[in-house]
């Protein structure tokens, strides 16, 4: 086996993250190309890849496992290969390469989280090498950044086709550091249905987007409500919740017949927010629509929950938690305020935690950048992984 002074050891998570970020895989587009690499270098070190399509085949989620299967359980390393778009960023590189500059990698996905994916990888050699007590598994997945969605098929599977690991660690940028709990974001959409009329006859129709201003308004009391509900672990320390586009009417002597706005609540672990929609759900059959049904019958309002992630919040004792503080040797944890597909996995049972190289701060941004440092820590943190599971 190399040792962890070999300089080709060294290189190769810079020579894959060099790959990966080649790679255009921003979500609106497919990551095919790039798990067809995945797959590749996988099967060059004897690794079979379980590969999950969706219904069009252009997005695809990996499950692979390295070590006896048969023994159940094991450690699953977690990313996501999609990014964000570059559209309107003021670039200085060629975003889709990478670029090295005074110890500092530049790229879009460098961070978030493609620097990851890329230690998980140039770990494989070490992996396969080691006499294996417990297996470790590789989950890769497509659209975290359009709501966590392409994860959700895969681990739906955990424990029918696919094996479920007993402890999840998610590499988002965290620092290498643990973190045991972050917010989850939940958004809705609302539509409100008027009924048009002329702007000089406006008694005869129902306004929508006055109906809409209505709603964002006991939206704003349930905002600031939300603020006594304290969870001191985050900054800010409270559940936020913001309207954050609208869109409405035709012209300005047409009374609008229709209005559409969404809303966003970042949940703390604990927050009911079914008991958000079923509050604005009330205020609108109670406060808005018998006065709109008095002058069109067929005025409506739809609220619609389109996707939540939900908080995640480690179990008391995890032992994710516990072996991820003995891994990066470190006895403090932390709590984030964006989200990441761990609320979602511990659902289905695994204990799991977050931890992976680089700062939030740096993802999403013009001329996103990891450190180098960050990717050697986390090597580091990957070799620790292989002892642990070793028998030797």
């Amino acid at each position: 086996m190399p040792t962890s002074n070999d300089p080709s050891r060294q290189a190769l998570h810079l020579d894959l993250l060099e790959r990966l970020v080649s790679f255009d895989t921003t979500s609106h587009k497919s990551n095919a190309h790039l798990i067809d690499f995945v797959s590749g270098y996988l099967a060059s070190h004897g690794i079979h890849s379980h590969l999950l399509p969706n219904q069009t085949g252009e997005k695809i989620n990996l499950c692979a496992t390295i070590g006896p299967l048969e023994a159940g359980g094991g450690i699953g390393l977690s990313g996501h290969t999609d990014v964000v778009p570059v559209t309107g960023q003021d670039w200085d590189t060629d975003p889709f390469k990478l670029t090295a500059r005074d110890g500092r990698l530049y790229g879009r996905g460098t961070t978030d989280m493609k620097g990851y994916l890329a230690c998980v990888l140039a770990a494989v050699p070490d992996f396969v090498s080691r006499n294996l007590a417990r297996p470790i598994h590789i989950l890769f997945s497509y659209d975290e950044e359009i709501g966590c969605v392409g994860v959700r098929p895969m681990i739906a599977r955990l424990g029918e086709d696919l094996p479920t690991p007993d402890i999840i660690f998610v590499g988002e940028p965290t620092g290498m550091g643990v973190v045991d709990a972050h917010k989850g974001p939940a958004r809705w959409e609302v539509t409100v249905n008027g009924r048009a009329a002329h702007s000089s006859m406006a008694p005869l129709g129902v306004n929508a987007v006055h109906i809409a201003c209505e709603l964002i308004a006991e939206l704003r009391n349930i905002e600031r409500e939300l603020k006594e509900q304290r969870h001191d672990r985050f900054d800010p320390p409270y559940p936020t919740l913001q309207v954050n586009s609208i869109k409405g009417g035709t012209a300005t002597n047409i009374v609008p017949v229709s209005c559409w706005f969404c809303f966003d609540v970042r949940a703390v672990p604990g927050l009911d927010v079914y008991a958000i929609e079923a509050r604005l759900k009330e205020f609108a059959e109670t406060r808005c629509l018998p006065a709109m049904h008095e002058i069109a019958p067929e005025a409506s309002i739809d609220i619609k929950l389109v996707n939540y992630v939900p908080p995640f919040e480690a179990r008391p004792q995890s032992a994710a938690t516990t072996l991820a503080m003995q891994l990066v040797g470190g006895n403090e944890t932390s709590a984030v305020s964006y989200a990441t597909e761990a609320g979602l996995f511990q659902t289905k049972g695994p204990d799991t935690v977050v931890c992976g190289p680089g700062y939030i701060e740096q993802a999403h941004t013009a001329n996103e950048w990891i450190a180098e440092s960050e990717l050697e820590n986390c090597m580091k943190f990957m070799r620790r992984l292989a002892d642990w599971a070793s028998r030797d």
